[in-house]
């Protein structure tokens, strides 16, 4: 998308392109209101199986609230309140729920439960399924529990030659919702040549949000000389941010908040491109804001490329109970 807005080093003071759409997304913003209303219509204690979206900042604040975070669901008492997280779950973690009659508020982000149901659709038709991403994101982990015996997970370029599917002719594939573009592109295009009959979903699973924060990082490229994501070491969308930064020649950090930043990589820097990942709460990109003004950078243009109007409803565990 070209940058007719922009006029970068237009006068004496340093510039700083606020991309939008960036932060939270609309399965992020779903999962967090589930824990907060959760907790206000309940009271606390109310447990969450793994961070319910990767941001600490949003760890902690849910935790301050009275929300326990733990890795699995033995840690919570027989009958307890326990809530999934955005990333979803394999259907033994389902089982071991229901075995400890836990009272299940399910916070999947709707575009991975998507995901989900493909993959159960594709082995019941006798395919192989190759889900492209990463082992050991949460999000993976759930997708490959669902149909086990007929998925393969690849990774990178190299990982297609290494597989050995046992019907070339019925193969289909899957992607984390959270993934590079441009690399999982070339992934698609190595399966195309090793099985030339595989098929993809009918749309895309790489979600909109990872998209537009993605095309955002290009469309500004060209105007900045520095990248700053904000966003938790194990976010996988803002991690593939700064891949996109990092791929297109511009200087690429990511940053849990302002006390990440080092000024010295502000150092002969004109213009500062700043966006955050899809978990990334907006204050830390005020914040930042701040910081960056403390550095000479007080001239702001706010680049929005798309309008984003995403909602999606409360899980049926909390509506049932409005209603």
């Amino acid at each position: 998308m070209p940058l007719k807005p922009f006029s970068a080093n237009s006068g004496p003071n340093k510039k700083i392109f606020l991309l939008k759409p960036r932060g939270f997304c609309a399965g992020v913003v779903r999962a967090i209101d589930v824990v907060k209303i959760a907790l206000d219509r309940y009271g606390p204690p109310v447990y969450v199986r793994k961070e319910i979206v990767h941001n600490k900042h949003v760890v902690e604040e849910l935790r301050a609230a009275g929300a326990i975070f733990i890795e699995e669901l033995d840690e919570a008492p027989v009958g307890a309140r326990t809530i999934f997280s955005a990333h979803g779950v394999a259907p033994s973690v389902r089982r071991q729920a229901k075995e400890r009659r836990l009272e299940v508020i399910d916070a999947t982000c709707p575009l991975v439960t998507k995901v989900h149901l493909e993959a159960v659709k594709f082995a019941r038709e006798g395919s192989s399924i190759v889900l492209i991403g990463h082992k050991d994101h949460d999000e993976v982990i759930g997708t490959l529990g669902e149909v086990p015996e007929s998925s393969f997970l690849v990774e990178t370029v190299d990982d297609v030659a290494k597989l050995n599917l046992p019907d070339p002719t019925r193969v289909r594939y899957l992607t984390q919702t959270t993934l590079s573009l441009d690399e999982t592109r070339e992934i698609v295009a190595a399966l195309k040549e090793r099985y030339p009959l595989v098929q993809g979903p009918p749309a895309q699973d790489i979600c909109y949000a990872t998209e537009n924060r993605q095309m955002a990082v290009k469309a500004v490229s060209e105007a900045c000389d520095l990248l700053l994501v904000v966003g938790s070491q194990n976010s996988s969308n803002s991690k593939r941010l700064v891949e996109v930064g990092d791929n297109i020649g511009v200087r690429s950090y990511l940053v849990n908040d302002r006390t990440d930043v080092d000024p010295t990589w502000l150092d002969g820097v004109k213009n500062v491109a700043l966006t955050a990942g899809a978990s990334a709460p907006e204050h830390l990109v005020q914040e930042l804001l701040e910081f960056l003004s403390e550095y000479g950078f007080r001239d702001m243009e706010e680049v929005e490329l798309v309008d984003e109007d995403v909602r999606f409803s409360l899980p049926s565990e909390l509506t049932i109970s409005i209603q």
